[in-house]
């Protein structure tokens, strides 16, 4: 079955700069729309003398940028695209000037002066959503691909972009559809001799696909977190060296590292690499009873961030016995996905690892001041992410929005069986298979409001 619902685009052609707002060896300016090509012609001159509206596409000009005097502004290149073989399946122009702020700026000025209408961000992506290039997961697959931060977001972008997630989803849509529309058939026409269908038979088809979209929702964190990161507290008490372990993280000194006591007083960010993992740092100060109104400030602020954390690296100072403010922290990072650095492992040992098995983190000795032991800490913040059994080439979701179609399709979908297999009446599962098919239906885009879509595509950059 097709279940493709495309919407008309807008016909106005629209402009905007392709390339990052600032000074580069080139700029592109990219015009779309039914009038792109006269936009263009108004603006270009090619050094050849040809039509570039008789141009056949996938087409490049040598020539010169003009304003509307006729005066020379830059030497460009000017590429055509004909509907509907282009990004956005419409008429498409692209002008490749030198690459400075001014005379970027001032290509897409002129192509304004000359007819178009400056984009809104994401239009370009969602004309080509809208003319049907492409489906709504793949265009949020785009918006990955630019902020990739690693090989797997790479790969799964590309993934997700090729249409490996929408095969998938159109497959269990079309098989949930045609198990409502057996049971539909039944029900509105009884007169018409219609066998009834066979529970047993439906569950057979219908468990396996809860199983598959169970299976995508199980994913889908870990391909978040290498996706998009993960907030990661680095706590413990003062002089453990939580600073020190952030430095080494961040590959700088980026914390100001003393051996008095409560030197850090505020939380301090920074963002950097695990392995392929993102880690969005909080350093935060240290966690003790103190009089200071100011640092009373920063360890409320820290115990604010450890609640709203993906991972916890709890640090204790190994040289010392396990202190009070030790047991707190660690009873306070109960139920929380973390780790138990067991930092200045160069130092004689006094903490001894049993002590601290009862708390069901991993332990990991480090010696933040050398590295040591910074192998190991990735292998298990991998392994606590998930993010190590992650396959970039499988489809995956890569959205919130899709992940919670896809909750609401397994939902629909489960109660659907459960009522199948409690004897319920055909027509109230009917009802539930129905919303699920809904549910991927929108995943897709193929019933997604306005609302949705405005959702998706305000998240892009003006040009793309």
């Amino acid at each position: 079955m097709n279940f493709n619902s495309i919407q008309s685009a807008n016909s106005d052609t629209i402009a905007a700069i392709a390339t990052p707002n600032a000074a580069g060896g080139i700029g592109i300016v990219r015009i779309s729309g039914a009038d792109a090509l006269n936009v263009a012609a108004r603006i270009f001159v090619p050094k050849s003398n040809v039509d570039i509206l008789r141009s056949p596409g996938y087409c490049v000009y040598y020539g010169h940028f003009h304003n509307e005097n006729g005066e020379k502004l830059d030497e460009v290149l000017c590429t055509i695209f004909r509907a509907p073989k282009s990004y956005t399946g419409e008429d498409c122009a692209e002008i490749s000037c030198h690459g400075g702020l001014y005379i970027t700026r001032r290509v897409l000025s002129e192509a304004l002066a000359a007819g178009a209408k400056l984009a809104r961000v994401g239009e370009f992506t969602e004309r080509a959503y809208l003319n049907g290039r492409i489906a709504l997961e793949q265009a949020e697959a785009v918006a990955v691909l630019i902020a990739a931060h690693n090989e797997s977001a790479l790969k799964a972008a590309n993934t997700a972009l090729g249409g490996a997630l929408g095969e998938k989803i159109t497959a269990l849509a079309n098989l949930i559809a045609m198990s409502s529309a057996d049971v539909a058939a039944w029900v509105d026409y009884p007169d018409e001799d219609i066998p009834e269908p066979d529970s047993a038979g439906l569950l057979t088809l219908l468990q396996p696909a809860q199983a598959e979209l169970a299976a995508l929702l199980n994913h889908y964190e870990n391909g978040r977190f290498l996706m998009e990161g993960a907030d990661v507290v680095i706590c413990g008490r003062p002089n453990t060296g939580k600073s020190t372990l952030m430095n080494l993280l961040c590959g700088t000194e980026h914390a100001i590292v003393t051996d008095i006591p409560g030197t850090t007083r505020d939380v301090l960010d920074a963002t950097v690499r695990l392995g392929e993992i993102p880690l969005r740092l909080a350093d935060t100060a240290g966690l003790r009873d103190s009089d200071s109104i100011v640092e009373q400030i920063g360890i409320k602020r820290a115990h604010e961030r450890i609640a709203g954390s993906d991972l916890i690296f709890a640090v204790l100072d190994c040289s010392k016995p396990l202190a009070h403010d030790d047991k707190e922290l660690l009873e306070t990072c109960a139920g929380r996905k973390g780790v138990i650095i067991l930092n200045k492992a160069d130092l004689p040992q006094v903490i001894i690892a049993d002590e601290l098995v009862q708390y069901g983190k991993p332990i990991v000795r480090l010696c933040a001041k050398t590295g040591n032991g910074l192998d190991e800490l990735r292998t298990v913040v991998e392994d606590l992410l998930g993010t190590a059994d992650f396959d970039p080439n499988a489809a995956v979701l890569i959205s919130e929005r899709q992940r919670k179609c896809c909750a609401q399709a397994q939902a629909n979908l489960a109660e659907a069986i459960a009522a199948l297999q409690n004897g319920v009446t055909l027509d109230a599962a009917q009802i539930l298979l129905d919303d699920a098919l809904n549910a991927l239906l929108e995943l897709r885009g193929q019933t997604a409001t306005e609302a949705v879509t405005a959702a998706v595509f305000s998240q892009f950059c003006v040009g793309k």
